[in-house]
């Protein structure tokens, strides 16, 4: 425990190296196929990352990246994990659709009981992040907003809607992070009016990005209760971070921002079903 009496919880995650990693269409204001990528630049900034989350005590488990699909980097758009049920991603655009065979064999063949495919567009963890008991919910320019209710219906848990009003701002994992069971930091203006209201109801003492600090992709964090894995250009989110007795620590992955992803994006967080009481009757 920190001395802001603020707990980091060791997280299971799962990454893909980038090993085709290029920028070869533009499916979101941030690519730009005129600009060259350096493969080997995507390779050092992302084992950067793989090694801090082995450093603060994580487990890292990797899918293999599979030729002509570069953005299987972002590995948060494969899948949503929660209780052991893994809901893969269906994904917008034909340019990322491959990925999905991918993370349904890759599960399946590690013995995860419940794998399926959705039925609805939906980009994982993109569009779908668990704070407390409450699945959070966007949409706008990805997931398709009937992918909520079956996300409810199959993880069994509230989904709470919101709408993404920019497109810089594409999934809710680059405007919204959560840093904590009740805790969530965001940047007002990429939601509807009607969300922010939401927002600002359920989280009346989130911390608020500045736009430098978004558009930094600042929001595209990881936190483990205490460490916050952010892009080192926001600082502002960092000082506020540090003073709610967060530890932010800074990373470099301005490559991968060219397609548009961080730190966030390369994470998909793998949550098995709870371990039945000691004592307890597993059938009852």
């Amino acid at each position: 425990m920190s001395q802001s009496g603020r707990t980091a919880r060791p997280r299971h995650y799962l990454m893909c190296r980038p090993h085709y990693f290029d920028v070869r269409y533009s499916i979101n204001p941030w690519m730009d196929p005129t600009k060259p990528t350096v493969t080997e630049t995507s390779l050092s900034q992302w084992k950067r990352l793989h090694d801090l989350f082995v450093e603060l005590g994580h487990r890292i488990d990797l899918i293999e990246p599979v030729p002509d699909l570069p953005d299987m980097v972002f590995a948060a758009n494969g899948a949503t994990v929660l209780d052991g049920r893994v809901l893969v991603a269906r994904f917008r655009h034909d340019y990322r659709a491959g990925e999905s065979p991918a993370y349904l064999d890759w599960f399946a063949e590690r013995g995860w009981a419940e794998v399926r495919q959705a039925e609805y567009v939906n980009e994982g963890e993109g569009d779908f992040l668990l704070v407390g008991d409450t699945l959070l919910a966007g949409s706008g320019f990805r997931s398709d907003p009937r992918s909520q209710q079956e996300a409810q219906e199959f993880f069994g848990r509230q989904v709470l809607g919101l709408t993404l009003v920019d497109p810089r701002f594409y999934h809710l994992d680059t405007a919204l992070s959560v840093l904590d069971r009740d805790e969530v930091m965001y940047y007002p203006a990429a939601f509807s009016p009607e969300s922010r209201d939401v927002l600002a109801e359920r989280f009346p003492d989130a911390i608020l990005a500045e736009e430098a600090d978004a558009a930094a992709f600042g929001l595209n964090a990881v936190s483990d209760g205490l460490h916050v894995v952010l892009p080192e250009q926001a600082r502002g989110l960092a000082a506020q971070l540090a003073e709610r007795g967060f530890e932010p620590i800074g990373v470099d992955l301005s490559e991968l921002l060219k397609a548009g992803g961080s730190a966030k994006c390369c994470t998909l967080e793998l949550r098995p079903a709870p371990e039945p009481l000691s004592g307890s009757d597993p059938a009852r």
